[in-house]
């Protein structure tokens, strides 16, 4: 019975913990994440205009600005941003021009060895820079190409936390399932702890205990030897006399 209050106890106990924790989150994670996410969108969806509204020619290069210069020709383009890299040294973004309407800012991870680009308009779209000029342009393009799929899956995140929201709102108030099984048994355990002389906190009663010990034990009056009985009876006025 011990051992089923306990276990009902510390399924009330993470009841309970669980249940601060979906406060928590209808309060604040929430409410935060929801706008969060909801700003990624009209920020994706912004910079997905601002491309559209850089195009590149038919078969050409819409061109890039680098440290001031325009360049309209891919390979002259590719080498200056690669040039421009060298004089970048830590993490600390530096920007470097511009290319389709979004601001350039180039950092050095030193750990991995190599450059990092970031193209910043309302969100920042990252690629890592590789030693082929023509090949850095095209990393770049296809960074700026996946702003669609990024914008589906916020809205597939955004969904999920509607839906997490909504859960929690249909489990937080809920009571302890077992409520009435923990009083039950709590209120049985506290009769047999009385009933076996222990208090609340399963320590043995002293004043019960000393009373116990000063009893007489009768399975040690059993085990004692009865002594013999004596033969011979002493005369009635020996007796009278002792008497």
């Amino acid at each position: 019975m011990d051992v089923e209050v306990s276990r009902l106890k510390l399924m009330k106990a993470d009841h309970q913990s669980k249940q601060y924790r979906l406060e928590d989150q209808l309060l604040k994670h929430f409410p935060e994440e929801i706008e969060k996410h909801k700003g990624f969108i009209q920020g994706l969806e912004t910079d997905m205009e601002t491309l559209a509204a850089h195009p590149h020619p038919t078969d050409g290069f819409t061109g890039m600005e680098v440290r001031g210069d325009t360049l309209t020709d891919k390979e002259n383009a590719g080498a200056a941003l690669l040039d421009a890299c060298k004089e970048v040294k830590g993490s600390d973004p530096v920007q470097v021009g511009s290319y389709r309407g979004f601001a350039m800012f180039v950092t050095f991870d030193a750990f991995q060895k190599e450059y990092m680009l970031q193209l910043k308009g309302r969100m920042t779209h990252r690629t890592a820079l590789g030693a082929d000029p023509r090949g850095n342009l095209t990393r770049i393009d296809n960074a700026l190409s996946q702003m669609p799929q990024r914008l589906e899956s916020v809205k597939v995140q955004l969904d999920n936390l509607y839906q997490q929201q909504a859960a929690a709102k249909e489990e937080v108030g809920k009571a302890f399932p077992y409520e009435e099984e923990l009083r039950v048994k709590n209120a049985r355990l506290v009769e047999l702890d009385m009933e076996l002389n222990m208090d609340s906190k399963g320590q043995s009663r002293p004043e019960a205990a000393i009373a116990k010990r000063e009893r007489p034990s009768v399975l040690e009056g059993l085990k004692r030897p009865i002594p013999p009985r004596s033969m011979e009876k002493k005369p009635r006025q020996q007796e009278q006399e002792a008497r």
